[in-house]
């Protein structure tokens, strides 16, 4: 019959490593909590970066937040006092953000392709088709398109008996160690799975490759060679994180019973739930100019009681 709780295996087969793994992840978890928080209070703050990028950028980071912190505060305990246990419907919620931000991050990923092909493809109407009511849009539907997907894989998950073993062998509760305690006939819900991971994974993938099919052959027609490189690395930040984030959920979610063994899944894993989201505040802050300035306009003003001020960096 259903059990009230589950028991997160987690990282039981490196027992060993323990403390070691918790400093590392509460090290990258403060560091992606610190650089995502940043993103949002320059991206608000400072009325330079009031552009549709950093608009979607500052989403971007508030989705980042969101997602580390549905999965890694739990993990850190687990990892601290071995005390793996997770409820049925704790597991159930966690399960539902999951899929509710990937989703969330694709199709927001999928729109700042769509910015940056058009400031680059299409400067002259750049302002007007962008313009905020449109970025509001966009956004909104990036925030809500995860809504009945989450409801609908979640409930129908834990609708199914769960037998035998409580044990996820994994850190959270994901699709398919979850799937793997279930004893019916999971086929249909296997296609569903495999379906909405096309949708949700392969669309916005279209869109950003077809987007940055166009933004390379304009930026390779520009006359000027500083133009090029300009127009180049204003997308170069957004081209990173889309593949860091494409090749790791892509390889777990699109086949969910898959002979990814567990411990390799758990790595993969690993790296979407805590190094990318610490990695894209970095990539976008680290080549960016605007983000550096901001970042010291706004530290100034918080230095009220240090009359150093750091010297301006040379354009």
């Amino acid at each position: 019959g259903n059990q009230t709780y589950f028991t997160l295996q987690g990282f039981s087969h490196l027992a060993a490593l323990r403390v070691f793994l918790f400093e590392g992840i509460l090290l990258m978890f403060l560091i992606t909590m610190t650089g995502n928080f940043l993103i949002i209070i320059v991206a608000t703050t400072d009325p330079a970066l009031h552009t549709p990028m950093y608009y979607f950028l500052k989403n971007l980071a508030l989705i980042e937040i969101c997602f580390t912190l549905n999965i890694v505060p739990k993990m850190l305990v687990d990892l601290l006092f071995e005390r793996k246990v997770i409820s049925f419907s704790a597991c159930a919620l966690q399960l539902y953000f999951v899929i509710f931000f990937i989703t969330s991050e694709c199709f927001l990923l999928g729109a700042m392709a769509y910015d940056r092909y058009m400031a680059i493809c299409h400067p002259l109407h750049y302002t007007i088709r962008m313009n905020r009511r449109v970025c509001l849009q966009m956004v909104i539907v990036c925030w809500i398109a995860g809504i009945p997907l989450s409801v609908g894989l979640t409930g129908w998950l834990f609708s199914y008996p769960f037998c035998g073993s409580k044990e996820i062998e994994h850190f959270f509760c994901d699709i398919a160690p979850v799937l793997n305690l279930v004893c019916s006939d999971t086929y249909l819900f296997e296609l569903l799975v495999f379906v909405a991971t096309i949708i949700i994974v392969l669309i916005p993938f279209i869109l950003i490759a077809a987007s940055y099919i166009q933004i390379i052959h304009t930026i390779l027609q520009m006359p000027s060679a500083e133009g090029r490189r300009k127009a180049f690395f204003t997308c170069v930040a957004h081209l990173v994180v889309v593949t860091l984030f494409y090749c790791t959920t892509g390889l777990i979610h699109l086949k969910p019973k898959s002979s990814l063994l567990a411990k390799s899944r758990k790595l993969v894993a690993l790296s979407y739930t805590v190094v990318t989201p610490m990695l894209n505040p970095i990539i976008y802050s680290l080549r960016n100019k605007e983000v550096k300035h901001a970042l010291r306009k706004t530290f100034k003003r918080r230095q009220f009681f240090s009359k150093v001020s750091l010297p301006r960096e040379s354009h």
